[in-house]
């Protein structure tokens, strides 16, 4: 119910598939840049948030708690953008992630089939 009350609908069509392209684009790379940076030899607090980011992109692409998950990402990439030499990439993640809590996961996600509206038929006798 909490989630339906965010959200007055749970796009379909392009919009949907707009939303749901956006959602894979930034899993892939959450998920790419998180476990990429477990092969580098680096301290762990370098590499926490880019853990933490791999594993919202995770449950970004399902379509699950996406704005819980979508202010995550923003916060944590704003994080990984203060405390990195290149931004570019971490504040187009965070923009992004912004804007899918604001906006909402679209029809094509868990969080449509578990707070989308019901439809209630009544059958005539």
């Amino acid at each position: 119910m909490f989630l339906q009350r965010l959200f007055s609908t749970f796009p379909n069509g392009w919009p949907g598939t707009g939303l749901l392209l956006q959602r894979v684009v930034i899993a892939t790379v959450l998920f790419c840049s998180g476990f990429g940076h477990l092969k580098e030899p680096s301290h762990f607090s370098f590499i926490f948030p880019h853990l933490i980011g791999a594993v919202a992109g995770i449950l970004l692409l399902a379509g699950l708690w996406t704005p819980v998950c979508g202010m995550l990402i923003a916060v944590v990439e704003i994080w990984v953008a203060y405390a990195g030499a290149r931004a570019g990439i971490p504040i187009m993640l965070a923009t992004l992630g912004a804007t899918l809590a604001m906006i909402g996961p679209g029809a094509w996600s868990i969080d449509a089939r578990l707070f989308g509206r019901k439809h209630i038929e009544i059958s005539e006798r």
